[in-house]
């Protein structure tokens, strides 16, 4: 009897496809791309017109060597920013607070006040560039202070482009880098929502991120479904807010990993944007077709990459790439071979880099949109993960939806399951990954890795204490008060933030303030 084969979602595979097994209407199902439900691509030419914005995950130390490192990748053909901060700034800490000793600087960029952002962007015009943002629980400070980096530039809101992931829903699902209790961290989201689709038009305010529910050991399936019930519990909170959806929904952009299992990565992306586009305009009455539109980030999986024989990352970093663009991906990441050891060096990043560009440039897949379409097994696979998508939004829906289902611990529980399951094949070699539990090679010769020089931190504590000398006392307690009164009175927090960061108030201030209204969250145990 032949192997049964599946995906790494459990989906069975056969050993055949044919016209019988897969029914899509192309109207209905498919359409071209550009044209809804937009499952081929979102923009009629995809690639031929455009190729993908690249993007590189930098950030470490202090700000001084966060912005030599983004003009390091700018000179080697890099088009888009994406900022990594480190564990205190994440969680809302100063650098000179005890919480975080030792972590400054380690696994990401220090950012305490205004002025860290006017050195991390220096030299590097915020008109011209995109930059994405890996921030949640204190993002909306983060936000301020990159728009009053632009003032200080003097370039116009309006023209300013990027994203912050500011998905927090994900937070208490999977990555666990929350600050506040749920519901003001949803009230958080829907004022900067509210405040860039007044001011700052160009701007992403969320991206809403599959990528973390999949590094926590969810399936692609479950990332899938939970990534697009996390954005609509996003439209929904601003519907009640009051807002037109049209007005913030075209806005919203996604962030999906890049696992190993090829075709599955494929299909799921085209999954997405049919399921995301069919809700859109049928359910929420979205009449703008962009706000149809799901435009995604890629990032190819950390979770992938092995300490051991880290060179063979690079095979399926670019694996994983080809399947985000295939897929029709907006932006793509290629994760180093080194970032399960450390950060990056800049030859691994440079590699990572190379990746995309040999992929654009030297293998075709950039000369027509949507080349697998009509596959039997891809199409066949895109609804399969579409069903399986929408059997999980009748379990959200029944229990009472997204914050319902974090607050029983629902998502967690999935995510365990499917983890324990997936190692438990991987310990009994039922799936083979090279390097761990086969094609070991036990003399391994370690590798360089990039090192964090402790006096960074040293410098960093240094500089924060010395913002808070220099700047004006009255002004930084006028203005947290300012928070601290519009958390109380429910008013949009944007301004007052804004008017904070401009006072050199720092992130743990601003964090410590508006916690004497939110309090924090504290996550019940899961078993």
């Amino acid at each position: 009897m032949a192997e049964r084969r599946e995906t790494l979602s459990w989906l069975e595979v056969q050993r055949l496809y044919r016209p019988r097994d897969v029914q899509v209407d192309y109207d209905r199902d498919l359409a071209d791309p550009g044209e809804y439900p937009y499952t081929r691509g979102i923009h009629p030419g995809m690639y031929r017109e455009r190729l993908w914005t690249m993007r590189q995950f930098a950030g470490f130390g202090t700000a001084k060597e966060t912005n030599e490192r983004f003009h390091y990748l700018l000179r080697q053909g890099q088009t888009g920013l994406s900022t990594a901060f480190d564990m205190p700034t994440l969680m809302g800490y100063d650098s000179d607070d005890p919480h975080a000793l030792g972590e400054v600087g380690r696994e990401g960029v220090a950012i305490d006040s205004l002025r860290d952002m006017e050195r991390l962007f220096a030299g590097i015009p915020l008109g011209e560039v995109s930059t994405s943002m890996t921030i949640n629980g204190p993002a909306i400070i983060l936000f301020a202070m990159y728009l009053a980096v632009a003032e200080r530039q003097g370039v116009p809101w309006e023209k300013v482009r990027g994203t912050l992931q500011a998905d927090i829903l994900k937070e208490y699902i999977a990555q666990k880098e929350y600050i506040f209790p749920p519901k003001p961290s949803m009230r958080l989201i829907v004022d900067m929502m509210e405040f860039a689709a007044r001011e700052v038009v160009q701007w992403n305010t969320i991206s809403i991120s599959g990528y973390h529910i999949r590094e926590a050991g969810s399936t692609a399936v479950q990332e899938l479904a939970f990534t697009l019930a996390d954005g609509f519990a996003y439209v929904e909170a601003g519907i009640a807010r009051g807002m037109d959806v049209d007005s913030f929904a075209p806005r919203l952009s996604f962030f999906f990993n890049a696992h190993m299992d090829f075709f599955e990565e494929i299909a799921k992306y085209r999954a997405a944007r049919r399921i995301w586009a069919r809700r859109m305009r049928e359910k929420y009455g979205a009449k703008n077709p962009r706000s149809w539109m799901l435009r995604f980030h890629t990032q190819t999986a950390g979770c992938s990459l092995t300490a051991q024989q880290p060179d063979v990352n690079i095979i399926r970093t670019a694996y994983e790439a080809m399947a985000g663009v295939l897929g029709g991906t907006q932006s793509l990441h290629t994760n180093s071979m080194d970032e399960v050891l450390s950060l990056p060096t800049e030859k691994a990043v440079t590699i990572a880099l190379r990746t995309q560009q040999v992929l654009a440039y030297e293998t075709g897949v950039a000369g027509t949109v949507d080349p697998l379409a009509g596959s039997y097994f891809i199409e066949d696979l895109t609804n399969r993960m579409e069903a399986a998508a929408e059997e999980y939004f009748q379990r959200i829906d029944a229990m009472g939806g997204v914050l319902a289902g974090i607050e029983n611990g629902f998502f967690q529980r999935e995510i365990a399951d499917a983890a324990y399951r997936y190692q438990l094949e991987v310990d009994r070699k039922e799936r083979i990954i090279v390097g761990v539990n086969g094609f070991i090679e036990p003399d391994e010769e370690p590798i360089p890795t990039l090192k964090i020089d402790p006096a960074l931190e040293r410098a960093q504590v240094l500089t924060v204490q010395q913002v808070r000398a220099e700047r004006d006392p009255a002004a930084v307690e006028q203005a947290l008060a300012a928070v601290r009164a519009a958390a109380v009175d429910g008013s949009n927090l944007m301004p007052p933030i804004l008017d904070a960061v401009r006072a050199y108030a720092t992130e743990g201030e601003i964090v410590q303030t508006m916690k004497t209204v939110f309090g924090s969250y504290r996550e019940a145990a899961v078993f």
